[in-house]
């Protein structure tokens, strides 16, 4: 396992969910993203990503759902699908300090790995604006060692 994706699943944080969500479907996305969770950090990048997306059909207006898919598919290699859900995210919370700075550091990430003559000068701009607002004090994520990347998950039961 490369040292990329050790970081990838091992940089947790813990979110509330939202209180306006019905009971039943608030307890099954949670219940799938807190496995999605679980397997991606036993490296089941798949499987992980096979969660968020159901805890995705179930809540799509949770920001951080959208976060973890893009964590995903980040490890999987396919950047230019995280790239979109980074985006998505940031479209329904521009406030979301934790994916602001995941995306800043995907885009970072991204730059270098993006074949040549390719426009980057959106996402560049993006990053940077996110990187200005997550440097703005915002601390790691809880669990998260600084610099390590972040899934959101919801808040354990007891561990």
């Amino acid at each position: 396992m490369t040292a990329f994706v050790r970081r990838l699943a091992f940089g947790l944080a813990l979110c509330s969910l939202p209180a306006a969500a019905p009971a039943q479907s608030t307890e099954t996305a949670k219940a799938q993203m807190k496995f999605g969770t679980e397997m991606a950090q036993r490296g089941l990048w798949n499987e992980a990503l096979f969660r968020f997306e159901r805890a995705l059909a179930l809540e799509p207006q949770r920001a951080e759902i959208y976060n973890n898919i893009a964590v995903a598919y980040e490890a999987l290699g396919l950047f230019d699908e995280a790239l979109e859900h980074y985006r998505q995210g940031l479209r329904m919370s521009p406030a979301d300090k934790g994916l602001k700075r995941n995306y800043a550091r995907f885009v970072e990430f991204y730059q270098r790995f993006r074949p040549d003559g390719e426009d980057a000068a959106g996402e560049e701009e993006g990053a940077e604006a996110a990187a200005d607002t997550a440097e703005s004090g915002a601390a790691p994520p809880s669990g998260a060692a600084a610099g390590d990347e972040a899934l959101s998950s919801p808040p354990s039961g007891g561990r």
